[in-house]
């Protein structure tokens, strides 16, 4: 049944009534009587009979049209475990709200659902495209062959990305199977999409995203679900998708905070559809140009295998990337170091400009953003209480911090032991403005939140993009800018660095070889991890450097942790309330939003489903007791604090 409460996170059955056999397949929407009201329901099996004396009968067939199809029904029950959530909460996810138009046309097209004819098969897969990768045509083999390989792929500068996937998908296809992919957004999509159709033809697969609208999302569910496509596409609405004869799953980019859901039970892409592959013995692919700790988990423990070039192709590939830490002109100038625009980064785009090729500038903020730096070092102003940004003027006329409120009269910056502080701008805009002024006559195009660009032409200009909305150039940029290093690198989260390091390879894997005089320029110490890696082009490397640290100081993936935010009474009745499992450990409280707390539970990852068991049952006894306060619950949540 449709109802979100943890104790009713139970298969009921009913009798179903003479006028509704014929309907009342595995699958269908129905409403049955609970508890004196009328509830929306799935109908998961017919049995013939019960263990319990005294049934109700079933009440409606919404739709004759079993739109739940059982093997997503067993994922969506292993994801709710895995997450610690209700069955309900998931189906909602997989299956998107009924649209009882587009269902009539549909029906009314083929009423019986008939398997419509077999299309032709697609002209064999070159491996060509993955001949850069010494193991990647083997991969190729063995999709068509219909075996089940699993990768870890690492994308080389340069790389067309969804013509690669493309070719996976098409020897899936090739093999007589279906494949599921999912993308983090929109302009992804469109890419991946424009791929598929160049190598499958037109009307061979399925686009599934919310932002479709509801009748066009519906009908190509419809359509996935009828078997008309055996290839869905998508943003994380298309995780669940229901492909028949399923032979491949994929995931692009996997560390973008968009295959995250947002609603409970908070599953995120990968681990769906990892999840999808373990149940379903089907092969799995999970790329990028950088790597995650989880995606290297999964190569060190044998799950998947990677699939990357050899260094001297890397090399080829590359551009010639720079860190303004090494600068020599500093040594002439110390002012320098503090400049938002070093004197490398600028005449790097004055070179590109000068040679009629396209400059992109990548700043992580949008608009203008004030923001409070030291005002020798340029170092950002953070509170010495809880690391907050200090903002300027308090009351008293000293900085205060943005998120406790306290005053830090007696600031020092921790870097340089400046005590003065001055006001930077630092978003898209105001730099627009800046480069606008530093170089007249040059063309300025943004790309953000207000409008994605997808393709900019060739020729000198200055694009000014923030992460993840850096549009492709004609032929490659001369130049890529990767300015205000220390908005990516000192966040208070657990993957700051490695959210850096996916940022900047994927603005860097936009520009020229360093061959055809494309050259890149990050704003930051040479000597950190995050820049060592991108001037090495070695992701690989930083992602076994973050799982060994991970493991070592016990956070996810080397362990599983579970979130539990609500107020005090509610949490520490919830965590009284669950037998947790040996060798849990219960860290904090620390402070959450609204006068709630965060308390976290620990374990090793062999006790991750007793875990999630334990705190699901604990939440069901709660709702069973109708306690007031709601309690949130997460499994290895993005942000742990």
């Amino acid at each position: 049944m449709d109802v979100p409460l943890p104790h009713l996170d139970r298969p009921f059955d009913y009798l179903v009534p003479d006028t509704l056999d014929a309907d009342a397949r595995p699958g269908v929407r129905v409403k049955v009587r609970f508890a004196g009201q009328l509830v929306d329901g799935w109908l998961l099996e017919r049995v013939a009979e019960s263990a319990h004396p005294k049934l109700a009968y079933l009440e409606k067939v919404v739709s004759p049209v079993p739109v739940l199809a059982p093997e997503v029904a067993e994922l969506a029950r292993a994801v709710a475990d895995r997450y610690a959530g209700s069955l309900a909460d998931v189906l909602r996810l997989a299956v998107p709200p009924r649209h009882a138009r587009v269902e009539k046309d549909v029906t009314a097209t083929d009423p019986a659902g008939a398997t419509p004819p077999t299309a032709t098969d697609p002209t064999p897969v070159d491996p060509r495209g993955w001949r850069d990768y010494p193991a990647g045509p083997a991969f190729l083999r063995a999709l068509t062959a219909g075996r089940a390989p699993r990768a870890v792929w690492s994308a080389l500068p340069g790389e067309d990305w969804a013509d690669r996937y493309a070719d996976a998908v098409a020897a899936t296809v090739a093999g007589g199977r279906g494949a599921v992919v999912v993308v983090a957004d929109a302009r992804d999509l469109d890419r991946l999409d424009a791929a598929l159709t160049a190598v499958l033809g037109p009307g061979r697969h399925a686009c599934l995203s919310a932002a479709a609208g509801p009748a066009r999302r519906y009908r190509a569910f419809l359509a996935a679900r009828r078997g008309d496509v055996s290839v869905v596409i998508g943003t994380r609405a298309a995780m669940f998708a229901p492909v028949e004869r399923l032979g491949l799953v994929a995931v692009w980019d996997d560390g973008d905070d968009l295959h995250a859901e947002p609603r409970a039970p908070y599953p995120h892409a990968r681990d769906v559809l990892l999840t999808r592959a373990q149940l379903a013995g089907v092969a799995a692919l999970v790329g990028g140009y950088a790597r995650t700790a989880e995606a290297q988990l999964l190569v060190e423990t044998g799950w998947a295998r990677e699939v990357v070039a050899d260094r001297a192709t890397v090399r080829a590939r590359m551009p010639a990337i720079a860190p303004t830490g090494d600068d020599p002109h500093l040594a002439r100038d110390p002012g320098a170091a503090s400049a938002r625009l070093p004197s490398l980064a600028w005449t790097t785009a004055r070179d590109a400009l000068r040679a009629d090729l396209p400059v992109l500038v990548q700043v992580p903020r949008r608009g203008y953003l004030p923001s409070v730096a030291c005002a020798d070092c340029r170092a950002p102003a953070r509170c010495p209480h809880c690391a907050g940004p200090l903002g300027l003027p308090s009351a008293e006329g000293a900085p205060a911090c943005r998120w406790c409120g306290r005053v830090a009269a007696a600031y020092a910056c921790p870097e340089c032991g400046g005590r003065r502080l001055r006001a930077s701008v630092t978003g898209a805009r105001r730099t627009a403005e800046e480069l606008g002024r530093a170089f007249p006559g040059v063309p300025v195009r943004t790309s953000g939140r207000e409008e994605v660009l997808a393709t900019v032409p060739a020729g000198a200009g200055l694009v000014i993009a923030t992460p993840g909305a850096e549009p492709v150039a004609e032929g490659g940029y001369g130049a890529v800018l990767l300015l205000d290093s220390w908005a990516l690198l000192t966040r208070a989260d657990l993957r700051a660095g490695e959210e850096a390091l996916r940022r900047w390879l994927a603005a860097a894997a936009l520009a020229r070889p360093g061959s055809a005089g494309g050259r890149v320029v990050v704003v930051a110490d040479g000597a950190l991890a995050p820049v060592q890696a991108l001037l090495r082009w070695d992701s690989a490397w930083f992602a076994t450097r973050e799982l060994a640290e991970r493991r070592e100081l016990g956070f996810p993936p080397a362990v599983r942790m579970a979130s539990v935010t609500g107020v005090a009474d509610a949490v520490a009745d919830l965590l009284t309330a669950a037998a947790l499992p040996d060798g849990a450990e219960v860290l904090g409280p620390v402070p959450a939003d609204e006068g709630r707390e965060r308390m976290l539970v620990r374990v090793p990852r062999a006790r991750a489903a007793a875990l999630a068991g334990a705190l699901h049952a604990a939440a069901g006894q709660r709702s069973a007791r109708k306690a007031a306060d709601p309690v949130r619950l997460q499994i290895d949540p993005l942000s742990l604090f």
